[in-house]
């Protein structure tokens, strides 16, 4: 393990500066061009409220937001301002807010599940070690509550507060059904829908305050982000079994290795043979990747990874018919074909 010490000069002041600014937009960017200014004055956003004394936190913190990423928690922030006609400088601050929200989510992720690659890059955690990771997640949390504050809007902080707490309990959630293949679909929804989709849900949502939207109108965003988030972390679970490790920036079989009961292995389970399901058991009780293959070969013979694609087919188009819903114009496209697009990402 590379781990790089805060007097180490891993990155000067302003080579991480520059090194920030030059985040790309997701593999998405023509679909996202219309907010590419906006993400531009997010990236100055993220750079000026990482600029610390601590070199060590602005080491961590840029290393893993430089990674690139889909950057689709603040775009879907944006985009839902620009459909309901919000202008206000406060939507780059609460874009940078939520990316720093996620950040800290995937830094204490990666120390729980002991991984060593994201987005096809060492993670933070095998870079600069597991306390590193721990005290720089914590960092960003509380200066996103910090940036918070500064908006002044109470409700706001009330969907970003509850989001955060959330986010939390559903890593619990998750950590406690460790290698439980008894978990199901239920279980699992309840899971990602507080894991990952909750700060979808959050981010729509307050581009509707923001935009001092009608209650009914909120609810039509909160709608289309919980629904876009669950069909994002569907489409995620499918292809730790079905995608390409090169294309995805991560080793196939984490989940299993990590004892991670995800939709391909529910249906799976429920649609194999007995012998089938007692493998697939017995790879999330020992999570022993030497199962992999043979549990590769179950989730596609059975047609389970089918079944989970239009399980999140089905949350895309609840998403659109929400999006619909919305003021017609560009950026309610871009939701539109967003919710589209999402299904064919292939990391």
């Amino acid at each position: 393990m590379r781990h790089v010490r805060a007097s180490s000069g891993f990155y000067n002041r302003s080579t991480l500066l520059v090194y920030v600014l030059q985040v790309n937009l997701p593999s998405s960017a023509p679909l996202l061009s219309i907010i590419a200014q906006d993400m531009r004055e997010v990236d100055q956003v993220i750079a000026r409220r990482l600029d610390t004394g601590v070199l060590l936190i602005g080491q961590v913190a840029r290393y893993i937001i430089a990674a690139g990423g889909k950057r689709l928690r603040p775009a879907l922030l944006l985009l839902t301002c620009g459909a309901l006609g919000y202008r206000g400088e406060h939507r780059f601050n609460l874009a940078a807010v939520v990316e720093f929200i996620h950040t800290a989510s995937l830094l204490h992720d990666d120390v729980v599940d002991d991984s060593a690659l994201r987005r096809g890059n060492a993670t933070a955690n095998e870079m600069f070690g597991n306390p590193a990771s721990v005290l720089v997640g914590d960092f960003l949390h509380s200066r996103a509550f910090q940036m918070m504050v500064d908006v002044q809007n109470v409700r706001v902080m009330q969907v970003l507060a509850n989001a955060t707490n959330v986010i939390a309990e559903g890593e619990v959630m998750q950590l406690m059904n460790t290698h439980n293949a008894a978990l199901d679909e239920a279980g699992y929804l309840q899971v990602i829908r507080s894991k990952t989709a909750k700060l979808f849900e959050a981010s729509a949502r307050v581009g509707a305050i923001l935009a001092d939207s009608s209650p009914e109108m909120e609810a039509v965003c909160t709608v289309y982000g919980q629904a876009l988030g669950t069909a994002f972390q569907v489409i995620d679970d499918v292809l730790d079994y079905a995608g390409d490790a090169d294309v995805m920036g991560k080793n196939l079989g984490d989940d299993l290795r990590e004892g991670k009961i995800t939709l391909p292995l529910i249906v799976a389970m429920q649609l194999g043979t007995a012998d089938q399901k007692n493998l697939i058991k017995t790879a999330i009780e020992t999570g022993d990747l030497s199962m992999l293959d043979a549990v590769v070969a179950v989730v596609k013979t059975t047609g389970a990874l089918d079944v989970a694609r239009q399980a999140a087919t089905q949350e895309a188009q609840r998403a659109i018919a929400a999006a619909r819903q919305l003021p017609p114009g560009p950026h309610t496209d871009c939701l539109i074909e967003l919710a589209n697009n999402l299904l064919e990402r292939q990391y």
